[in-house]
């Protein structure tokens, strides 16, 4: 079950794809954050929504809002795929312990090993203020984030 609305975010810290540590924390004061799990890089779905953000940049990376879109992955895989997508915003590793983030806030497929799509968005004091969470094959709508951030 996922985290709560509300709730204050479980704190974590993950590797992205160029090998820099990433502390939810540290954007505590500063930023909302747009919390994006998927289940995996290189796949049909997950690409297509992370072309999505890519195109729709400033909306979720700017003054204000920080995206962290987190898989399973190793950080060796999502440093390609990042650079193949030309995604600038980090994509953090959540492979080990395996699928540790994703547990915490209640998207993690144990049968697939993956996380579900999974979307929260932190507001600057650390609480989830809004949240998404799709099956696996069903992508998620943007602009639902970008009217959640808004309306910060």
């Amino acid at each position: 079950m996922a985290i709560e609305i509300g709730a204050q975010a479980p704190d974590f810290e993950l590797k992205d794809n160029h090998g820099r540590t990433v502390r939810l924390s540290a954007f505590r004061g500063e930023k909302n954050v747009l919390l994006f799990f998927y289940p995996f890089a290189f796949t049909g779905v997950c690409t297509g929504e992370l072309r999505v953000l890519r195109e729709r940049a400033g909306e979720f990376v700017n003054d204000d809002t920080q995206l962290l879109a987190v898989s399973a992955d190793s950080m060796h895989t999502l440093r390609v795929f990042g650079e193949q997508e030309e995604l600038e915003f980090p994509l953090l590793s959540d492979f080990w312990p395996h699928g540790e983030v994703s547990r915490a806030y209640g998207v993690f497929d144990e049968d697939k090993g993956c996380a579900v799509r999974g979307t929260f968005v932190v507001d600057k004091a650390g609480a989830v203020r809004w949240s998404v969470v799709n099956a696996l094959p069903d992508a998620r709508d943007a602009d639902a984030y970008a009217k959640a951030l808004a309306a910060l």
